[in-house]
Parts: C-alpha cells; structure tokens; sequence
C-alpha cells in the first residue's frame, strides 16, 4: 500500500505479471494489496478467467515476490468470499475451516492467488494475512446496490417481501477497521479471516436497510420465492435470481476471538453514510 501514515501516492500503471513494484515499495513495512479485476459488467474478452489470472493472480504473485526482496514485514491481501463458493447452505455460515470452493472466474483467480501466496510464505518466510470479505458497502457504491437505490428512489414496488434468506455484509468502515487491526499484529500473521458487519439480512432486510438511509421506505409487497425464481429462470436471469433468494452468511468469530476485533460501525450507520447524500 504505498499511502500509508503520511507517504506520498506512487502511480504504478498497468497492474499484471511483469509490474515493477520496487519503487512504491520504498520506505514500506507492510503491503495492503486491494487491487483486483473484479466486477466486469459487460465482458468483452473471449478468455475472461485468463484476464483474471494476469491481474488477480500474476500482478498479486509479482508484488509479493518483490516484497519480500524488500524486507516487508508483512503482506495483506484482500480477498474475497467468493474463495469460499457462492451461497452457503441455511444456517451453515463460511468459516475458514471450510474448503474452498470458487466458482466464478473472480473466484478462481482469488483462490489461485492465495495459494501461490503461501507458496511464497513457505519459500521467503514473508508473513501472509488474507482477509475474505463479502459484498462491501459504501460512498459511492455501484453494482447491485445502486441498483437497489436507484429502484427505491423511483418508488418502484419491490416482490421481495416474503425473501427470507440470509446475506452477509460489511461496511468500508468496518473492513478497513479490520485491516488496520490486522496492520503489524503478529497474531493475524499467516491466518485466513473472514469479516462481516456481523448482522445478516435477507434480501428484503437490505431493500429496507436502504429506504430507511435513504430517508424513502422500501415499497416492499410479498410474492412467491418460488415463482418468482421461475421467472428469473424464464428471463435468463438465474444468477440474479440465485443473488436474490440464496443464503451467503459469514462466520466472523475467528477474526473477534483471534484479534479482539469488533465492528465500530453498525448496518443501520454504515448504510446511511453510504447513501446520505441522496436521502432527501
């Protein structure tokens, strides 16, 4: 990470196998790795999961490289849970004793780049923290929850109401919370972590979530799950529909055990800085 206490920004350009970190890596002591090639919403190349790889997996493998020829006391990389799979059973939250299981592109190349990272751990001795967030929420934040805003800001009803799934999230405050706890703390040297806001909600708990930031209630009215995955099937959009009505939960008690850590932010605050400028 090369701003950190007061050091200067350094453009390092195009981010893949063969990138030059030595000059950013100057005056360092611990790297926070977040770049990524992630979310790609109108895919243009033909070979996706092998512009993946040059990214998340060749420009992660060449950063940790160089920085344990630095000397770099210890390398955090931001992963995601994806490493873990993409929805997780009823009341079985991920934890880091499960195997990993990747599906997505994304996913594959974040799971590939932490193991070539304790392959590197294992060879130069350089100390591994890797932290597995789920979806992070905050200013300015694209995707599906601009979507959500968007639809509850034009006062659209919502079929949701009878989704009774169960989502983790986490605020940006939250994570880099975490991070700087992680930051030159021995105990999170070479562990996995997995990190949420601690408070799961279903999908019409995240529509409600952001009317109330949003200063405009959620026009929520219930419907069938199973029609309307039937729907979704029928539409061609099963992955939106497996977004919307599956369970991704996350268990955070190794990252509060292990590290005394506990999120200073909750949802309710967290949301409503993500969106307070368009709450009326």
């Amino acid at each position: 990470m090369p701003e950190y206490m007061g050091c200067d920004n350094v453009v390092i350009g195009e981010i893949g196998p063969h990138t030059d970190w030595h000059h950013a890596l100057k005056d360092v002591s611990v790297v926070v790795h977040l770049a990524a090639r992630v979310h790609v919403m109108n895919e243009a190349s033909r070979d996706p999961l092998s512009e993946y790889r040059r990214i998340n997996l060749g420009g992660t493998v060449i950063l940790a490289r160089q920085a344990a020829e630095c000397g770099i006391k210890q390398f955090i990389f931001i992963s995601t849970i994806k490493v873990n799979g993409e929805l997780s059973l009823p009341n079985h939250p991920f934890s880091e004793n499960d195997l990993a299981a990747p599906e997505s592109d994304y996913g594959i190349s974040k799971y590939e780049a932490e193991r070539a990272l304790w392959r590197i751990n294992k060879r130069t001795g350089l100390p591994i923290t890797i932290i597995r967030p789920p979806l992070v929420y905050g200013s300015g934040a694209a995707g599906h929850l601009n979507t959500i805003r968007n639809w509850i800001l034009k006062g659209l009803p919502v079929p949701l109401k009878s989704v009774k799934n169960k989502r983790s999230f986490i605020g940006v405050e939250n994570l880099v919370d975490f991070i700087v706890t992680c930051i030159a703390n021995k105990k999170a040297y070479n562990q996995v972590f997995l990190v949420s806001d601690g408070q799961d909600l279903s999908t019409a708990g995240l529509f409600e979530k952001i009317g109330d930031a949003l200063g405009k209630p959620a026009w929520l009215i219930p419907c069938s799950v199973r029609i309307l995955s039937a729907i979704a099937t029928i539409l061609g959009k099963e992955s939106v529909g497996t977004r919307l009505f599956s369970s991704l939960q996350i268990d955070s008690s190794k990252a509060c055990n292990a590290l005394g850590w506990t999120p200073p932010v909750t949802p309710e605050e967290g949301f409503r800085k993500a969106f307070d400028k368009y709450a009326d």
